[in-house]
């Protein structure tokens, strides 16, 4: 899990001058001309292998696709007459839209990250040594709507195979789609799975569903339960705001629980608990699992156990001294999510919060970019938490159907709880991604002067897992509060002490970067607030993408140094601050910087300090991801032997 090949580089062979103007980022040419016209005959070559080979055909305009993926240009998002979150960006839709290539778009598509073969993109689970993976999907069309749920597995999360369609919307309790739903694993080896429907008459239920042959390690085949729907919208409950039931967890009284998100007089977000003893029968506990005022609808609530030990993941289940339990929930008003540690009381099925400033809606995001619907799951094969969430596209609607797919999963992520600050938890991307691991290469000690920008000789750079720390070499004596706030308008930017960071998915020209860098700031008192931040502002020249900068406060301990791991994988980059206590999701369509002119940079925009540096860097293959090859002896023996 390795590099092949591993190299140390010379730092002072790679400065180059940031201009100290507030708007525009600047470097020293890195190639020679000859070199330059060299690369755009291999970038013209590439482009017309790429477009030849390309494995999906590409719509040539959205009037090209069926009805059932047909566009138009709403006012109100996508999903909400549904009722659902908004599945679409409605405020680009004044915006001119960028002439993408069909090089372009197929750039855009990940390597190494989950998605389907083509269209848009529940509950996963492992079973007789498979990963299995639900998620809601459009077969017709990229944009959302007829959901239904697709079904993959993998050996080890990264390599996954496509499997047939796991449920489709096929009766009157899910008519308008299959939601979505968790799966529980019984202690008897049976499993049950709760999904929400939306009935012909659009009334959101909770529905049964289990596997129709527990052999078999695929779970190819599901039943629905012919009772469902198993849970309907309680009195005072409005009957679209009442989905995404959790997994369940075993009470000391021998019966199961679920919790249900919803909302109360349209702000309030809640939790709603249900008993059962069969999964079939539920009945209402009094009260709420926790309610926030001011959050509105809470979707895909979830909740589970920690051990503050943070050594190994809990089952749901799990309850007793050493123990905290975590709620989250996607609040539907903002697409954030959000989640809050506390403890939870099995007698009365409440749970409270550790601080009730920092509470669910108001306080810590699962993820500070673009991500939403989240849901963990207990490996119970690794004694691990792990968590997944979804990225959509921010491009436009018309974009996606030209390319023919949109949205993807994160790379699964491990959770752990912070026993070093007590408030927050620990996400890192589970430990088989390392297997995607090429050659390394390795800066140590890189000297970055405040406001310049040091480019990184690595070669192409769309694909990477970046390991960088951060030392300020020297600290100014000034207790003068910093003007600037929390991440500022971006890297641009500049305090005392950064920001300073990497530059991600840029050009040699700079005229295309991502920015993922830390902002400590001086505060009124003389202590140092540290913020850690992506920046999509200029991460692309297409004016119909959104483009924002994302971020959050993060604990810098004492004996800390600052430090980030980013995963970059073409139009996604995922950032992890100090171990993944806090983390960001970035969706970046680059014009300019994508193939082999995508480069990585060191820069330091602070005004008052420089930044000493070391990186080990990893170019990253692609991970294997396809339908699974039901035809070949060998995989018909794999199955057969687990």
């Amino acid at each position: 899990m390795e590099a092949t090949s591993s190299t140390s580089h010379d730092p002072a062979l790679f400065h180059a001058p940031l201009l100290h103007h507030p708007r525009r980022w600047s470097s020293r040419p890195l190639k020679g001309f000859a070199v330059i016209i060299g690369s755009v005959v291999f970038l013209l070559s590439l482009v017309i292998l790429i477009v030849n080979q390309s494995p999906e055909p590409l719509a040539s305009n959205p009037s090209s696709v069926t009805e059932a993926g047909s566009y138009s240009m709403a006012a109100q998002p996508r999903g909400i007459a549904e009722g659902v979150s908004a599945k679409s960006n409605p405020s680009l839709f004044d915006k001119v839209g960028f002439n993408w290539t069909n090089a372009m778009f197929y750039w855009q598509r990940t390597a190494y990250h989950f998605q389907p073969q083509k269209n848009w993109m529940n509950g996963p689970l492992y079973h007789k040594g498979w990963y299995h993976l639900f998620y809601q999907y459009n077969p017709d069309s990229a944009i959302w709507g007829n959901i239904t749920w697709g079904h993959a597995v993998s050996k080890d999360l990264i390599h996954w195979f496509y499997l047939p369609l796991a449920m489709v919307p096929d009766q009157w309790y899910d008519f308008n789609g299959c939601w979505t739903g968790s799966a529980t694993l019984l202690p008897d080896g049976r499993i049950v799975m709760l999904y929400t429907g939306s009935t012909n008459d659009s009334v959101q239920v909770q529905n049964l569903a289990y596997p129709a042959n527990l052999s078999d390690p695929l779970l190819l085949q599901w039943l629905k339960y012919p009772g469902n729907p198993v849970v309907v919208p309680p009195t005072g409950i409005e009957d679209d705001e009442f989905r995404d039931p959790t997994t369940a967890w075993l009470g000391p009284d021998g019966s199961w629980r679920i919790a249900v998100g919803t909302r109360f007089n349209t702000t309030i977000g809640t939790a709603l608990v249900f008993q059962t003893t069969n999964f079939s029968d539920y009945e209402l506990l009094d009260g709420v699992l926790h309610a926030v005022p001011g959050t509105g609808m809470w979707e895909c609530v979830d909740f589970y156990p920690v051990a503050i030990n943070g050594s190994v993941g809990l089952d749901t289940t799990a309850l007793g001294p050493g123990i905290k339990h975590v709620l989250k929930a996607s609040l539907d008003d903002t697409k954030v999510d959000h989640y809050a540690i506390g403890t939870y009381d099995m007698i009365t099925n409440k749970w409270t919060p550790d601080n009730p400033e920092e509470d669910v809606g108001i306080g810590l995001k699962v993820d500070y970019g673009r991500y939403y619907a989240s849901k963990t799951f207990f490996d119970q094969s690794k004694q691990r938490r792990i968590l997944y969430g979804w990225v959509n596209e921010t491009d436009s609607e018309a974009d996606d159907l030209e390319k023919g797919w949109a949205s993807i999963q994160t790379i699964p992520r491990s959770v752990l709880y912070d026993n070093k600050t007590g408030t927050h938890l620990l996400q890192w991307p589970v430990e088989e991604v390392e297997s995607l691991r090429l050659n390394a290469t390795v800066f140590k000690d890189v000297v970055v002067e405040a406001g310049s920008v040091v480019p990184l000789d690595i070669g192409t750079a769309t694909q990477l897992d970046i390991l960088a720390e951060f030392e300020i070499e020297t600290l100014v004596l000034n207790s003068t509060e910093d003007e600037v706030s929390d991440c500022g308008d971006g890297a641009v930017d500049r305090s005392t002490y950064g920001p300073f960071g990497v530059l991600v998915i840029a050009d040699d020209s700079l005229s295309e970067l991502t920015p993922i860098y830390f902002r400590p700031l001086n505060t009124s008192d003389g202590s140092l607030e540290t913020y850690f931040c992506a920046d999509e502002t200029r991460s692309s020249k297409a004016p119909d993408v959104t483009k924002r900068v994302y971020g959050g406060k993060i604990p810098v301990l004492d004996d800390e140094n600052y430090n980030m791991r980013v995963l970059v994988d073409h139009s996604v980059v995922e950032s992890f601050g100090e171990g993944g206590r806090t983390v960001i999701t970035s969706r970046v369509y680059p014009t300019e910087a994508i193939y082999g002119a995508a480069r990585l940079f060191l820069f330091n925009n602070a005004s008052g300090v420089n930044v000493k540096a070391t990186l080990k860097i990893w170019e990253m293959n692609s991970a294997f991801i396809r339908p699974f090859p039901f035809e070949e002896t060998l995989f018909q023996e794999m199955v057969a032997s687990t």
